[in-house]
């Protein structure tokens, strides 16, 4: 293959790959019970397939029979978790509220020395000005946020309430759709199928087999990286003595989506709060337990990425950073599955 038709293909792939992209996520709304019965059935077919063979049960009777032990341990779980994480969310608000209830006056005399101490420096009094009235609004924002903080979660209750037909449908679709997709994943054999293909059709067949087994391992992956950081996070948060750890540690860990900016919206203001309760061992131990969960993911990230889809450590960093800088956290997983696509088709030789 001479430089011209490599140049050429590698264009076509990638105008290829970025109409897909941002088809399948602009449509996603609309595909979602199919995207995740297709999941859900990828998971399920060897189950239905040990019945099958096990108690020589009929195609159909093993597909229900797994997935409704399924979504009876999906739901069973997400009720206890649900449950348990609504109660410490009301716990946490009526903490909060209390703790600056009662701290406010210790709130509103740092501000106002903090203010005094910049009036005293001799700066530009422009600069002065702006610096007082950002730590003023600060303050504001800070009061009436907490104030309103309860109200805040009630209005988030009832906008997740309104998606509750919606949800619904989706689960209701979801449920038909595996059932569908188990049936018939439980009966075919990818070998045979394949040994059936032309040899166009069998290099497709190839793609398809690659890019499922490096979407699954990605997706493991990356749950992989999450549940050390909240690990991490909760065991840190314990040893500190954090209040209400265990949901702080799973917002955290979720927010960890957001690289860079998403965890410190759960340690900074824990850090402060803690400084403002006399906690200063608490205060800087939380500084030094993100900086060592911030380092962490930065060193285990790109090896576990590396390791499990057979990817180069350095195509994964130059994936992370530019995909970041890019457009943040969407940008990020576009670079991914970028590389990964462009692995897949190198493999099966068709770049």
């Amino acid at each position: 293959m001479d430089f011209q038709e490599r140049i050429s293909r590698l264009s076509i792939f990638f105008v290829a790959y970025t109409i897909c992209f941002i088809l399948f996520f602009s449509t996603l709304k609309y595909t979602i019970p199919f995207v995740l019965a297709a999941i859900c059935a990828y998971i399920l077919r060897y189950p239905t397939r040990f019945l099958i063979k096990k108690f020589k049960m009929k195609d159909w009777l093993a597909s229900i029979i797994t997935t409704v032990i399924f979504f009876g341990i999906i739901t069973v779980v997400n009720i206890m978790l649900v449950s348990s994480l609504t109660a410490e969310l009301i716990g946490i608000t009526k903490y909060l509220q209390q703790l600056i209830s009662n701290n406010s006056s210790e709130i509103y005399n740092f501000f106002t020395n903090t203010l005094n101490n910049i009036s005293s420096i001799a700066i530009d009094p422009t600069i002065s000005d702006a610096i007082r009235n950002n730590l003023a609004s600060t303050a504001t924002s800070l009061i009436s946020t907490s104030i309103s903080l309860g109200t805040t979660l009630i209005q988030a209750l009832i906008t997740i309430v309104s998606y509750v037909p919606y949800i619904g449908m989706v689960i209701a679709f979801t449920l038909l759709s595996t059932y569908f997709f188990t049936k018939r994943l439980a009966m075919s054999s990818s070998a045979k199928l394949l040994n059936k293909m032309p040899q166009s059709t069998n290099k497709i067949f190839k793609v398809f087999t690659h890019g499922k087994k490096m979407f699954s391992n990605y997706i493991l992956s990356y749950m992989a990286i999450i549940f050390i950081s909240f690990l991490t996070t909760f065991i840190g948060f314990l040893f500190f003595k954090v209040p209400y750890a265990l949901v702080l540690s799973i917002l955290s860990a979720l927010l960890d989506l957001l690289p860079v900016v998403g965890m410190p919206l759960v340690y900074i203001p824990l850090s402060i709060m803690f400084f403002f309760q006399g906690n200063y061992f608490g205060s800087i131990g939380l500084v030094i337990l993100y900086i060592l969960v911030f380092l962490t993911r930065q060193i285990i990230e790109p090896k576990i990425m590396s390791s499990s889809l057979g990817l180069d450590p350095v195509a994964v960093l130059a994936a992370i950073f530019i995909g970041l800088e890019l457009n943040g956290f969407g940008g990020m997983v576009f670079c991914m599955f970028l590389v990964v696509f462009y692995n897949i088709l190198k493999k099966v030789e068709i770049l």
